[in-house]
């Protein structure tokens, strides 16, 4: 079973947050943090790699923090994986030969699979579920700003 990294995690979870709390105004790292339990140097190179591929926006100021950079429904839990896993990357010269030959166009072919179904699901399907299941209220406003 394909398994995301838990920094993978992370920002899938971040950007929801972001999504249901940004409700008019950016939401701040540290409320982020504080939310999710993280010290904030933690969250704060993947909200940036997350602004710089354009899904969050980063506003600065004393009331800064981050909005979605467009709408919900535009934004796949794939396209979020590719980002926080490049910010992750660890290029080994010393891998193995069967590793590099064998096992490894093996798992990035079954990586693909699991992209492409990663990407139907969107940052509104989440929210949705989650205010089904009652974690959250149903909002009353966009879920995009300009």
């Amino acid at each position: 079973m394909a398994r995301l990294s838990e920094k993978s995690l992370l920002a899938v979870a971040a950007v929801i947050d972001v999504a249901i709390h940004a409700r008019g105004q950016p939401v701040a790292a540290k409320a982020l943090a504080e939310r999710h339990n993280l010290p904030p140097r933690h969250l704060e190179p993947v909200l940036q790699a997350l602004v710089h591929a354009g899904i969050l926006k980063g506003v600065r100021g004393p009331r800064g923090g981050y909005e979605l950079a467009r709408e919900r429904r535009r934004i796949s839990v794939a396209e979020i994986v590719r980002i926080a896993e490049a910010t992750n990357e660890d290029k080994d010269a010393s891998v193995p030969a069967i590793v590099r030959d064998v096992i490894s166009p093996a798992v990035a072919e079954a990586e693909a699979i699991f992209e492409n179904s990663l990407s139907s699901v969107t940052i509104d399907r989440l929210c949705q579920q989650a205010e089904k299941t009652g974690l959250i209220e149903p909002a009353a406003h966009s879920d995009f700003t300009i």
